[in-house]
């Protein structure tokens, strides 16, 4: 999966098509993220009383949705973007060291 934690993206089908927030879950085994934003959808969840929350009662939580459903936004150009990944080798104390980044292929800038 190419999209982490912490990721800005922007939704590209379904009911909250174009509203943007930002990844704060991802669960590889079903390929789904579950995103933080205002106006995002909600799932009204029902909680049986226990120690931890003795009340019960419906809590409203953000709602998981497969990856294919939403994209990175490029952080050059604020507009949806496919991810790539390309090696970038550095000098650090006179070694060359390769590393695999990230890259909007919108615009060529990393993801950090």
């Amino acid at each position: 999966m190419k999209l982490k934690k912490g990721d800005k993206v922007v939704i590209i089908s379904g009911a909250d098509k174009g509203k943007q927030g930002t990844i704060i879950k991802v669960l590889t085994k079903t390929d789904r993220v579950v995103l933080e934003g205002e106006g995002l959808a909600k799932i009204k969840k029902h909680l049986k009383p226990s120690q931890v929350n003795p009340d019960g009662g419906i809590v409203e939580i953000e709602k998981p949705m497969h990856v294919s459903n939403v994209m990175l936004l490029d952080p050059k150009e604020k507009t949806p973007t496919r991810i790539g990944y390309k090696t970038v080798t550095e000098t650090v104390k006179k070694k060359e060291v390769t590393k695999k980044v990230r890259y909007a292929k919108k615009s060529g800038k990393v993801i950090e």
